[in-house]
C-alpha cells in the first residue's frame, strides 16, 4: 500500500470509527509519517507552523465581534432596519431573514454564529407566521452561508493565510457574489410565500424606517472600516479585526450600554473555547496538506488533470465539483488547508488567476455547510426548528440548485465579480 493510499484510507477508518475529523486527520497523518521512517518532531513542526500565522489571528477577534454583537443586543437592531426595509414585501420574514443575514456576515464572518442566533428569533416567528417549517429551516441555514462569502469572512482570511493570497482581493471578490445569492434567496422566499397562506407585516411609515436605520447605522460602519483600511492598506485584516473588537466594545460599553464589565470574562473564555477547537483543526489538518505536498500528490494531480482537461474553464469545473462533494464530509477551513497544495498547483500550471481560483472554491465550499453529512449550518437550523434533517434537506436543495447556477456564473463569466478586486488591488491581476 502506497503512503498515500494508506493516509487517505487510515483516515477515513478513524472517521467511521466516529473519532472527531480533527482527530482522525491527526492520528492518520502521524501513522503516516510513521509508514515514512520521518521523525515525530516533523510532526510537531507542522503543527506549530501551520497555527504560527499573524493573518490567524484575525479569527479569534472576528468572533469575539460576533459574540460582542449578539450580546449587546445589535441583532435584535438590525433586525429592526431589515424588517423596516423588507419586511412588507410578501414573505416579509423570510425577506428579513436574508436581508439581516447579510447585515450579520458584514460583522462576524462566521456562518455558525449566524444560523444560531438568527435562527433562535426567526425561525420560530417564521413558523408561527404559517411558514412551513422545513422551509424556514431552509431559509435560515441558506442565508447564513453568506456569512462566509461577504466579508468579513474567517473562511477567506484562512485561503489568503495558507495560499499566500491579498485577503483584501478576496474579501472584494465576495461582495458581489454575495449581494446575488441573497437576491436569489429573496426571490425564491416570494415565490414560495404566494402558495402558503402567511401573514403580511405592515409597511413601516418613513419615520419609522429613519428611526431603524439610525438605530443600526453605527454597527453598519465597523464593515466600512474594516473593508475600507484593508484595502486602503492602512492595516492588516488581524489589524482590522482588532480595531473592530475596540469599535465593537465601544458600541456595546459605552454608546448602547447593554453588555456590563463582569460579562466580558465570560465571553473571551467562551471565545477562547470557540477558537480553541478549530484551531487544533488547522493544525491538524495541515499536517495532512503537508504529507500530500511531500509525497508529490500535488503535481500529481495537477498534471494528471491539465492533461484530461486544458481548457481552464473546464478545470475550475472540475475544482468546483471536488469541493462541492468535499465539503460534504470536511468544514470549508479544514478542506482549504488538507488541498491548498493541489488548489495551487492547479492554479498555477492551468494560468488561472488566484483570485478567480479562490472564490470558486469558497463558494462552493459554503455550500458544505448546509449538505449533509457535516452541513454544521443545517444541523443547527433544523434543531432550532424541529426538523428532521433529511426534511431539511429536500427543503435547502432548490437553494442549493440555485446557488450552483451563481457560481457556474462566477466560472463563465468572472469579470463583474472580479471588478472590485482588480480596481483596488490591481497588482493580483498582473499578468491574468
Amino acid at each position: 500500500m502506497t503512503p498515500i493510499v494508506f493516509l487517505l484510507v487510515s483516515f477515513l477508518v478513524f472517521v467511521s470509527l466516529r473519532i472527531p475529523i480533527a482527530f482522525a486527520l491527526g492520528l492518520s497523518s502521524v501513522a503516516t509519517v510513521l509508514l515514512l521512517g520521518l521523525p515525530l518532531v516533523s510532526v510537531v513542526n507542522q503543527m506549530q507552523s501551520n497555527i504560527n500565522s499573524f493573518a490567524l489571528l484575525a479569527v479569534p477577534f472576528f468572533l469575539f465581534l460576533g459574540r460582542l454583537m449578539n450580546d449587546s443586543g445589535i441583532t435584535t437592531r438590525l433586525l429592526g432596519l431589515a424588517d423596516a426595509l423588507v419586511g412588507h414585501v410578501k414573505g416579509g420574514l423570510g425577506h428579513i431573514n436574508v436581508v439581516v443575514s447579510m447585515m450579520f456576515a458584514s460583522l462576524s464572518g462566521s456562518a455558525a454564529a449566524d444560523t444560531a442566533s438568527i435562527g433562535g428569533i426567526l425561525i420560530p416567528a417564521m413558523k408561527q407566521a404559517g411558514y412551513p417549517a422545513p422551509f424556514s429551516v431552509a431559509l435560515t441555514a441558506a442565508s447564513s452561508t453568506l456569512g462566509v462569502i461577504i466579508p468579513p469572512s474567517i473562511m477567506m482570511v484562512i485561503y489568503g493565510a495558507f495560499g499566500n493570497v491579498s485577503i483584501a482581493a478576496l474579501f472584494l471578490s465576495g461582495i458581489l457574489p454575495g449581494l446575488l445569492i441573497g437576491a436569489i434567496q429573496m426571490g425564491y422566499t416570494y415565490a414560495v410565500s404566494r402558495r402558503f397562506s402567511v401573514e403580511d407585516l405592515e409597511r413601516k411609515s418613513c419615520t419609522q424606517v429613519r428611526q431603524a436605520f439610525v438605530a443600526s447605522a453605527p454597527p453598519l460602519l465597523v464593515p466600512l472600516i474594516i473593508l475600507g483600511g484593508i484595502t486602503g492598506g492602512i492595516f492588516t485584516a488581524t489589524e482590522a479585526a482588532a480595531i473592530a473588537v475596540i469599535l465593537g466594545l465601544i458600541l456595546a460599553s459605552v454608546i448602547y450600554r447593554t453588555v456590563p464589565l463582569r460579562a466580558y470574562p465570560q465571553m473571551l473564555r467562551e471565545t477562547v473555547i470557540s477558537y480553541s477547537l478549530p484551531l487544533f483543526a488547522v493544525a491538524a489538518a495541515g499536517i495532512m496538506g503537508w504529507l500530500i505536498s511531500y509525497l508529490g500528490v500535488a503535481r500529481l494531480v495537477a498534471g494528471g488533470i491539465i492533461e484530461f482537461a486544458d481548457s481552464p474553464i473546464v478545470i475550475m469545473l472540475l475544482m468546483m465539483s471536488f469541493m462541492l462533494v468535499i465539503g460534504t464530509v470536511l468544514s470549508p477551513i479544514t478542506a482549504i488547508i488538507i488541498f491548498m497544495p493541489i488548489i495551487q498547483e492547479i492554479t498555477n500550471a492551468a494560468g488561472i488567476n488566484q483570485i478567480h481560483m479562490a472564490l470558486v472554491v469558497c463558494l462552493s465550499l459554503a455550500l458544505g455547510l448546509v449538505t449533509p453529512p457535516y452541513g454544521i449550518c443545517l444541523l443547527i437550523a433544523a434543531q432550532i426548528g424541529e426538523v428532521s434533517m433529511p426534511r431539511a434537506f429536500l427543503a435547502i436543495l432548490p437553494i442549493v440548485a440555485l446557488t450552483i447556477l451563481v457560481i457556474l456564473t462566477v466560472i463563465f463569466v468572472p469579470g463583474p465579480y472580479l471588478f472590485l478586486a482588480r480596481m483596488f488591488v490591481p497588482n493580483v491581476f498582473v499578468g491574468s
